[in-house]
């Protein structure tokens, strides 16, 4: 271990180090905004209401036609 210090010189006077701070872009990660469960589920609230719907407009014309 003397002999490794031994041959480095000693270093006398101020020490500079330039240190630049840059951005490290890391690569995106993609998420999608909705789960295909989510859109399925969605899809089929919507086929629902719009039975619902024309269920009740039928309903509607008949109480109408029988008034």
């Amino acid at each position: 271990m003397l002999k490794a210090a031994a041959k480095r010189p000693e270093l006398s006077g101020p020490l500079f180090v330039e240190d630049i701070t840059t951005m490290v872009l890391c690569k995106p990660k993609l998420l999608p905004l909705k789960s295909l469960t989510l859109e399925k589920l969605e899809k089929m609230h919507q086929a629902a209401q719009n039975t619902i719907r024309q269920q009740e407009m039928a309903e509607k014309d008949q109480r109408q036609i029988t008034h």
